[in-house]
């Protein structure tokens, strides 16, 4: 498997509005796409985004920690650590950026961070060194996914809804998932196209392929 980038961090949410209000008004953040069951976020559509899906309540936290986004000042007027309500809670990293508001990293729970970390490595993630405190932690395209102790458990509401990374072939990742036995579904929607696949601890990880006529902005 060969993901090039972090392409969004995907929420199951009981009400996705106010949060995309937040991040629209506080984040350097615009509604890139919005449809019957979901709105995507973010400051650009080719750039790290957020996809807020409609769900029944409740949700269980599960896996989701945190999500970070990459900013290449600090702003005074922002808090570093925001919750947006609904257990989604984001961060603003400071570090160098082509784009405001990229995804710096997303932050998961794990009963065994450097084994959960080992895993990644199968599903194309690359090494990556520790964060400044020690936690464990992989990297694809310069965003990261972070592993912290604790218990993800196994929600049949999950918060968290998938992490998704972008590849030029999905037609080549679906092939090795069905080798892995990994494989949850395909999609093939007005833009992208892209197959599911179950990750450590149940995370479900979506390898997605923007086609030729991918117009997002």
């Amino acid at each position: 498997m060969n993901p090039k980038t972090l392409d969004h961090v995907a929420f199951w949410l009981a009400d996705r509005e106010p949060i995309a209000e937040e991040l629209t008004s506080q984040f350097g953040m615009h509604v890139i796409d919005q449809q019957d069951n979901f709105t995507l976020v973010g400051a650009d559509a080719r750039r790290g985004k957020l996809t807020l899906f409609s769900a029944e309540p409740p949700r269980e936290r599960g896996a989701f920690k945190h999500v970070a986004l990459r900013v290449s000042s600090l702003p005074q007027d922002v808090e570093i650590e925001t919750d947006l309500g609904q257990d989604v809670g984001v961060r603003l990293v400071e570090a160098p950026t082509e784009v405001n508001y990229d995804l710096d990293h997303v932050a998961l729970f794990s009963a065994d961070p450097p084994r959960t970390a080992e895993e990644y490595l199968r599903f194309g993630f690359d090494p990556a060194t520790p964060t400044p405190d020690g936690q464990p932690r992989v990297q694809v395209g310069g965003a990261f996914v972070e592993f912290h102790p604790g218990d993800p458990g196994d929600p049949d509401k999950p918060l968290l809804n998938h992490l998704a990374v972008l590849v030029d072939s999905v037609d080549e990742h679906i092939a090795e998932a069905e080798e892995m036995g990994v494989v949850d579904n395909v999609v093939d929607a007005a833009n992208t196209r892209a197959v599911f696949v179950w990750g450590p601890d149940r995370v479900r990880i979506e390898y997605v392929e923007h086609k030729p006529e991918f117009a997002l902005k």
